[in-house]
């Protein structure tokens, strides 16, 4: 069985059509979302209604769950001082970002699951209990099993760090699908994932970036200029 996992999409309407037209030709049996859809981006209420229409089966990520907890950012920027004014920032994103989404919208993201398991594949969005905290690509196989080995599946996928990876552990296979949107690894084509069987692959996308950095700027989403920077550059950019 082929299966796509598609991650991260933040928002960016662009980028997920560039994929959503790859996958045509790709012909996976199935397209599972490994979460964080909406917030980030010019077009969140589009990018949920395309994935609703799709059908793809999906899990909850961290930036999709703080759209109606914010709690978690709040517990975790009470544990980093010194990253307090960069999630104060993120805080202030949402407000907008909900406003486009509406109340159905928001709905149906609180609808999905943690994980979702099909065939050979287990997808988090982080890790298996905690949608904030994932680990890099550098982390030890100890470290990867010890996050992963719960899932008891022959490949498990996560999204979340934005830097794509497949790491073959004796028991199972780790794979990070990147992301659609915001590349933290130097490239900013958007990245999924393809999974056959359990050999799993990543793909990238080239789309047309300076039509969503466009769309960013003209959005009036709050600090889109900080998000603008980090689509443009591949990686994070700290706000000004």
């Amino acid at each position: 069985m082929r299966i796509a996992i598609v991650s991260d999409v933040h928002g960016n309407l662009t980028a997920l059509e560039a994929v959503i037209a790859v996958l045509n030709s790709v012909s996976p049996d199935l397209v599972l979302h490994g979460g964080d859809l909406a917030y980030g981006g010019a077009r969140p209420a589009e990018v949920v209604d395309r994935i609703r229409d799709l059908g793809w089966p999906g899990v909850c990520g961290n930036t999709d769950e703080m759209l109606w907890a914010p709690e978690g950012l709040h517990d975790l920027a009470a544990k980093t001082p010194k990253l307090q004014s960069l999630f104060a920032r993120i805080e202030e994103m949402i407000p907008t970002t909900n406003a486009w989404l509406g109340e159905d919208r928001l709905r149906w993201l609180k609808t999905l699951p943690y994980i979702q398991r099909r065939e050979t594949v287990a997808v988090v969005h982080a890790s298996p209990d905690n949608v904030w905290r994932g680990p890099l690509p550098e982390a030890s196989d100890a470290e990867l099993s010890e996050t992963f080995g719960c899932l008891n599946a022959p490949v498990a996928v996560y999204g979340h760090i934005h830097r794509p990876f497949v790491r073959n552990l004796p028991e199972t296979t780790v794979a990070n699908a990147g992301s659609l949107s915001l590349s933290y690894d130097g490239d900013t084509r958007a990245s999924y994932l393809v999974v056959d069987d359990t050999q799993a692959t990543v793909r990238r996308v080239a789309y047309d970036l300076e039509r969503e950095v466009q769309a960013l700027m003209q959005s009036g989403l709050p600090h889109r200029e900080w998000f603008a920077r980090t689509l443009q550059a591949g990686h994070f950019v700290p706000p000004e």
